[in-house]
C-alpha cells in the first residue's frame, strides 16, 4: 500500500544540491573576494590621500567648486602632479641649492634635524632608484635551533660589526619580516654557514610571508631556472 511519504525525494539529493550551493557560494567568494578588497583598499587610500591634500588647497581653488561634487581622487592626482613638479626642480641647480639652504636650516634645529634626518634615510632607502634590494631569499633557523623562518639577505655584514662580531667574521645581515606585514620585522646577522639560500624569487617569498604559508609558489622547471639564471 503506497503511503503520502512515498513520493517524496531521497534526502541524499537535498544535502547534494546544498552542498553544491555551498561550493559554488564560496567559489565566488574566492573571486570575489580580492577583488572587492582591491577595489576598498584603492578607495581608502584615495579618500585618505585626499583628506590630506585637499585642506592644504585655498577655498577660491578647491577642485569642487570647478567640478560641482566632491569627486574622490582629485587629491591623489594633485599630489602626483605636485610631487613630479618638486622633484623636476630638485633636480635643476636653483633647485638643488633651494634644497642645501632648507636642509642647513634644519640642521641647526636640534629636535627636528634628527626627526628630519632619520626620515629622509628611510624615504631614501624605500623610494629612490638605485640597485640596492635584496639579493636572496633565504631560511635561518629563528628564534631558537631548528626552528626555521623566511628572511631576505641584504648586504655583507662590514665594517665595526663584522670586526666585533665575536662568533664569526663573515656574517651576512638577514631581514626576517613578520606575518602578515613584510614590511616590519627583525634585522638579524647570521655566519654565512648558517643562512641557506631559496631559488624562489623574492617576490614569491613574500607572498608566502603576508599568506601566512597558505600560498606557496610554483615548482620551478629545470629549464624556467636555467633560463632565470642566464637573465640574472
Amino acid at each position: 500500500m503506497n503511503t503520502p511519504f512515498d513520493d517524496l525525494p531521497p534526502e541524499p539529493r537535498k544535502h547534494g544540491r546544498l552542498s553544491g550551493l555551498r561550493a559554488s557560494f564560496l567559489t565566488g567568494l574566492v573571486v570575489i573576494a580580492p577583488v572587492g578588497l582591491t577595489l576598498w583598499l584603492i578607495w581608502t587610500v584615495a579618500g585618505w590621500v585626499d583628506g590630506m591634500v585637499l585642506p592644504l588647497i585655498p577655498e577660491g581653488f578647491q577642485p569642487e567648486e570647478y567640478i560641482g561634487i566632491n569627486l574622490r581622487g582629485v587629491g591623489v592626482i594633485i599630489f602626483l602632479i605636485f610631487t613630479v613638479l618638486v622633484g623636476w626642480i630638485s633636480k635643476g641647480l636653483i633647485g638643488r641649492s633651494l634644497i642645501v639652504f632648507a636642509e642647513s636650516l634644519v640642521n641647526r634645529m636640534p629636535v627636528v634635524r634628527s626627526i628630519y634626518s632619520g626620515v629622509k634615510q628611510i624615504a631614501e632607502t624605500v623610494f629612490a632608484q638605485s640597485e640596492r634590494s635584496f639579493e636572496k631569499a633565504c631560511i635561518v633557523q629563528y628564534p631558537r635551533k631548528d626552528i626555521w623562518a623566511i628572511g631576505f639577505i641584504s648586504t655583507e655584514a662590514k665594517g665595526e660589526i663584522n670586526d666585533k662580531a665575536p662568533t664569526a667574521s663573515d656574517l651576512l645581515s638577514v631581514f626576517v619580516p613578520t606575518t602578515p606585514n613584510p614590511t616590519s620585522g627583525f634585522l638579524l646577522y647570521f655566519p654565512r654557514e648558517d643562512v641557506i639560500e631559496l631559488d624562489m624569487s623574492i617576490e614569491d617569498a613574500a607572498k608566502l610571508v603576508i599568506s601566512a604559508g597558505l600560498v606557496y609558489p610554483p615548482e620551478r622547471k629545470p629549464e624556467d631556472e636555467s633560463a632565470r639564471r642566464k637573465r640574472a
